[in-house]
């Protein structure tokens, strides 16, 4: 045992002695031990020496603490405070933040309720929409903050990245050869057709110095906001990497954790609020998510250690995020879906429920026509626009717009669903152009109810982006829509009816 590893011994003991500290509870993992008291967490870094972190000195777990604040505080102010010192006193007593000479330095944090992680929170249900949102826009907002960096050591990392995969999945040979070899084949094909476009994003300054492990026992639920906390702070070269690398383990985590709604919900207003570059870059999150998945396997092996060496639950985790990493690795096809429909006749909503269910996951990719107006328009979402934003003129732009976008998420092997009143012919023979022009399948759903049904419910509408009124809908009831061509629906039911229906013409149409 070196000193520093009695001295850690000694301050341990007095942490968590009953006397002193009757309510203390202790976490280990392989580089730290955190000691939970009331509101405060100590977490003090381990003496030990791995190939990715060093904690081996007094001076470097003192510089890998305050690194943690300087990482971590801008995410999660509200947890991360300052580094303290645990002193040895005169009398030979050991304190925190005592006056005495420094033998250990720790990260002084506000306890948070553990229950509130997300794994946690999605084990016990469906992530409520507005939540998977908020945490959405918790990464985009840790991305826009995220010091630029050289994207070229980044992308040269990959195939490593990769080959660890591979080796680690080795371990206690819980896996067939062939199985472990069978991603690691199409990961190295992928890198190697994706590389070009990583490269170019590396110059466009999508690689940052970013969280670095944003799975969901990372993120809490407080005061009911996602927080990201535990940024890798031991090795920067870890945690520089491309921003949708760095999502991508929320996505992939979201999946395995049964949240096929958020995970869909969480991919599409990420999309919506970071730079359109990141929409031609889709093509990168298959490769990302498996690798992601493969390294999770790969934490879950390595619990699979005495006393714990056959424990059942943790064999299934493993297992089940290697079968999302090779799933993930070959994604299907992707596909057009077109949902029009008069204004109140569910369209927007039928969508949302629509996309999580739609290959390659986590779902298609939803462009609606009234967004797209409205960002037209420089206004937000929710803002008013005048009758002059509804004239055909606009209307031939806004629905270029949409197959504009739909052509350029088809383009990366995803699918969309287009979401647009689609009242004309020529709007609905565009996107057939479309569908045969990128040799995909297409799902076109005109959805109809009366006109008193949609009126109810535009009537009922608060904070959405749709403009129409009970009066549109009114004038709506003498468009002439001609020869629709797409599968017509009843929308005048209930929403789980009128998606069931849906799902029928889709399946039927294949």
């Amino acid at each position: 045992m070196t000193d520093d590893s009695a001295t850690q011994d000694r301050i341990f003991a007095v942490l968590t002695d009953s006397a002193d500290h009757p309510n203390v509870r202790r976490i280990d993992t392989h580089a730290a031990s955190v000691f939970l008291e009331g509101r405060r967490a100590l977490k003090i870094k381990r003496a030990v020496q791995f190939p990715f972190l060093d904690y081996s000195t007094l001076e470097k777990r003192k510089a890998a603490c305050e690194e943690e604040i300087r990482i971590n505080r801008p995410l999660a102010p509200q947890i991360y405070h300052r580094v303290v010192a645990i002193t040895e006193e005169a009398d030979g007593s050991v304190k925190v933040d005592g006056s005495g000479r420094p033998i250990e330095y720790a990260v002084d944090m506000s306890r948070f309720d553990e229950s509130r992680t997300l794994d946690h929170l999605a084990k016990a249900g469906p992530l409520d929409a507005n939540f998977a949102s908020a945490v959405a826009d918790a990464i985009v907002a840790s991305h826009a903050q995220a010091v630029r960096a050289d994207g070229k050591a980044w992308v040269s990392a990959i195939p490593g990245l990769i080959d660890g995969n591979s080796n680690g999945l080795r371990t206690g040979n819980h896996f067939e050869a062939e199985q472990i070899a069978q991603p690691g084949r199409d990961s190295h094909a992928m890198f190697l057709r994706l590389r070009p476009l990583l490269e170019q994003r590396g110059r466009q300054g999508f690689v940052r110095r970013c969280h670095g492990d944003l799975h969901l026992a990372n993120i809490v639920s407080i005061d009911e906001q996602p927080v990201l906390f535990d940024a890798i702070e031991f090795d920067a070269r870890m945690a520089t990497i491309d921003v949708l690398y760095d999502f991508a383990f929320t996505l992939m985590d979201l999946l395995h954790h049964d949240q096929p709604r958020a995970a869909n919900i969480v991919l599409n207003r990420y999309l919506a609020a970071t730079p359109v570059e990141n929409l031609d870059a889709l093509s990168t999150m298959p490769l990302f998510m498996s690798i992601r998945a493969a390294i999770r396997a790969q934490v879950a092996l390595a619990r699979l250690k005495p006393p714990h060496y056959d424990d059942p639950g943790t064999l299934d985790d493993a297992r089940r995020y290697f079968g999302l990493a090779r799933a993930l690795i070959r994604p299907p096809a992707p596909r057009l879906i077109a949902v029009g429909g008069l204004s109140g006749t569910g369209k927007t909503i039928l969508a949302g429920a629509l996309a999580p269910d739609v290959t390659p996951r986590p779902g298609a990719i939803v462009l609606r026509s009234d967004l797209v107006r409205k960002q037209m328009f420089g206004v937000e979402d929710t803002d008013r626009l005048p009758a002059s934003a509804y004239t055909p003129e606009v209307a031939a732009r806004v629905y270029d717009m949409l197959t504009q976008q739909a052509r350029r998420v088809l383009a990366q092997g995803h699918s969309a669903i287009i979401d647009g009143v689609f009242a004309r012919e020529d709007e609905r023979d565009a996107v057939a152009a479309l569908a045969r022009e990128r040799n995909v399948p297409l799902s076109g759903l005109f959805l109809v109810a009366d006109l008193a049904t949609r009126q109810a419910r535009i009537g009922s509408r608060r904070g959405d982006a749709s403009d129409a009124t009970q009066e549109v809908a009114a004038l709506q009831e003498h468009y002439n829509i001609g020869h629709v061509g797409w599968a017509t629906i009843d929308a005048s039911g209930t929403q789980e009816q009128t998606l069931q229906n849906c799902r029928d013409a889709i399946t039927a149409g294949k």
